[in-house]
């Protein structure tokens, strides 16, 4: 009894030991793969067989799993070394958002080996990056929207990682630094470019003020010539205005009118204190003297 007793728990240890090599589990966020004597496992249409998460069975002790993070991922890189279209040099520092997309294909290209795998995509990224700075002037690196940069970066280093089973989501430059000697060519180009755009500015500035005074100038010129105009015209209009009053005023009494006029002639003439006139007594200057002189006597 004690011998069978002991036979059945052993029994029960090796199927215990049988069933726990037989059954894996993947967990929330991984893929795995099954290799059976060093051979990535097929279905029956021959491709690859990628286990999801879950419970799952394989052959014990003749398989082996190899579980891997399938989701996104953080590579970060510092100071990659990369030359602008004028072959000055920059140190950049990015990182890069990713994930497996194509399990086997990523086994395949980097046998599963996470360092393998980053060093490749950094490789394809630092490519990526050195071809997108090679089009482009030191100027433009540094001043241009970077976000376009990076768009366009992400787009290169996405398509050259595909072929690793790899799935780039975004780039990130997170600073470019310049050697001293090409961060003193920039800084002289950028202050001689902004002292042209000033001077550009001031130039303008002073050609707009002229035309201001200029058109101002005209404007006065005419508002003067226009008032003087209309002076004139009010002028022409009161004397004309005046001249139809003395000649209705001479139409009703011609005799008054013409002693009126005598009478604006002696003050005019006889108007401070050294009016002298050489005149006969007969002359019609004297008439309405001679006439009032009549009437006293």
């Amino acid at each position: 009894m004690s011998a069978r007793l002991t036979s059945l728990i052993a029994l029960v240890i090796v199927l215990l030991i049988v069933a726990s090599s037989a059954l894996f589990t993947v967990q929330q966020g991984q893929n795995a793969l099954v290799l059976r004597l060093g051979q990535l496992q097929l279905d029956s249409s021959g491709e690859v067989v990628v286990y999801p998460p879950g419970l799952h069975v394989k052959i014990p002790f003749i398989t082996q799993v190899r579980k891997f993070d399938v989701r996104f991922q953080t590579l970060l890189v510092d100071k990659s070394r990369s030359y602008t279209a004028e072959q000055k040099s920059v140190l950049v520092d990015y990182y890069a958002k990713w994930k497996i997309d194509d399990l086997p294909l990523y086994y395949k290209r980097t046998g599963g080996i996470p360092d393998r795998a980053s060093t490749l995509l950094t490789q394809k990224i630092n490519n990526a990056l050195k071809a997108a700075f090679g089009r482009r002037t030191i100027q433009e690196v540094v001043t241009d929207d970077r976000l376009s940069l990076m768009k366009i970066l992400m787009a290169k280093a996405d398509e050259s990682a595909e072929p690793l089973g790899i799935k780039v989501v975004d780039v990130r430059i997170q600073g470019i630094e310049l050697p001293r000697e090409v961060q003193e060519s920039v800084y002289n180009r950028m202050s001689t470019e902004r002292e042209q755009v000033a001077t550009k500015h001031r130039s303008q500035g002073k050609a707009m003020a002229e035309k201001i005074r200029a058109s101002a100038d005209a404007n006065v010129v005419i508002s003067i010539a226009g008032a003087k105009a209309k002076a004139q015209q009010t002028r022409a209009d009161g004397d004309k205005q005046a001249a139809n009053i003395y000649l209705n005023a001479y139409k009703k009494d011609a005799t008054f009118y013409a002693f009126y006029q005598s009478l604006q002639a002696y003050q005019s003439v006889f108007h401070g204190d050294n009016s002298i006139m050489l005149l006969t007594p007969e002359s019609d200057f004297f008439k309405y003297f001679k006439t009032t002189l009549k009437k006293a006597a």
